[in-house]
């Protein structure tokens, strides 16, 4: 797992070309990065469906429950047939300004 260091989040991506290790690496490695929000760089996969998005689910939950963002970037999947528990964007930029919307949100008690 590659991971980049950004002002206000990290960008994990997954360097083996293997969607269901870089989920579970991630979970996995959960204590690694619980203190920062998170951007899933999946852009490489252009099959990317709503069966692979829910690979990340749990651990997004977990990560949402504790205040942090935890976005993922992919623009092969509708963003309409995806559940609201994840937030799935089509660029890193957009990612980026996901994470600074709820980190103002968090600031205002929302």
């Amino acid at each position: 797992m590659k991971i980049t260091r950004k002002k206000d989040f990290i960008v994990l991506q997954d360097d083996e070309n293997n969607l269901v290790n870089f989920a579970e690496n991630i979970t996995e490695n959960y204590s690694d990065y619980r203190n920062n929000n998170v951007v899933i760089d999946l852009l490489s996969y252009e099959n990317f469906d709503m069966k692979d998005a829910l690979l990340f689910l749990e651990i997004s939950n977990i990560h949402r429950a504790e205040k942090k963002s935890f976005v993922m970037v992919n623009s092969n999947i509708s963003i309409d047939t995806i559940p609201d528990e994840l937030i799935v964007v089509p660029t890193l930029l957009e990612a980026g300004d996901i994470i600074k919307m709820e980190d103002l949100e968090r600031e205002l008690g929302f």
